[in-house]
């Protein structure tokens, strides 16, 4: 009898406490005003930057034309450029967590394989036709489609992923994140083009071995990316 009375005791304790355990959360935090405009010559608070005061918003803080632009592929050893549309580039977007960002991909382009540590990635391809690839982080699974225009595609958080231009016009893709700042990882660039925190970078030793090359690989590789 002793037993159940305890037993009981631990349920009404999880019932009470349930309510007030605090859930996890995969996207920026909830904002605690209408709006925010972001004051970028302000550092970053741990939710985003500090407000723009009210009195100094205007309506033009409210959109932005940047992803109307094509970005430049031809500048881009990859062919591709990705025009971001976070809260860097439009400040109204702070603590919204949300953004978007433009991708224009050439025929035969392909984008460095990247993560989004902070947010899950979801797109629309509006032209062409285009291969969407994403890498498991446990066992290592590929998952790949190629999708033309009206399909679309997500990208769980944090996982690897990479898009390629397989038509004969150049592809035109929009994302979105739910994440006001998402963050990106290219995976090569991150690794032979880091920039060193003191005196030194990865060890070239690390990359040989990590990557089973020898060290004129790894130095062509590091030339070609700076």
């Amino acid at each position: 009898m002793k037993a159940n009375n305890i037993q009981i005791q631990h349920i009404v304790f999880l019932i009470i406490l349930l309510p007030i355990i605090k859930p996890s959360h995969s996207s920026d935090p909830d904002p605690l005003q209408d709006f925010c405009i972001a004051d970028l010559k302000s550092p970053p608070s741990i939710n985003g930057y500090p407000c723009k005061p009210t009195v100094n918003v205007t309506s033009d803080d409210f959109f932005f034309d940047g992803l109307s632009k094509e970005g430049n592929t031809s500048n881009s050893p990859m062919k591709s450029f990705v025009t971001q549309g976070h809260v860097l580039a439009f400040p109204g977007l702070n603590t919204l967590g949300m953004s978007m960002n433009r991708v224009d991909i050439a025929v035969g382009g392909v984008t460095h394989p990247h993560t989004h540590p902070r947010a899950t990635e979801c797109g629309v391809v509006v032209k062409g036709r285009m291969l969407v690839g994403l890498i498991t982080s446990g066992n290592n699974v590929v998952y790949s489609k190629n999708l033309s225009a009206g399909q679309v595609f997500v990208i769980p958080r944090g996982l690897v992923h990479f898009q390629m231009n397989v038509g004969r016009v150049n592809v035109l893709v929009f994302t979105a994140f739910n994440s006001h700042l998402p963050g990106t990882v290219q995976i090569s660039k991150n690794l032979f083009a880091s920039k060193p925190s003191g005196n030194n970078g990865v060890p070239d030793e690390v990359l040989m071995k990590a990557f089973q090359v020898n060290k004129t690989v790894v130095d062509e590789i590091k030339s070609n990316l700076s």
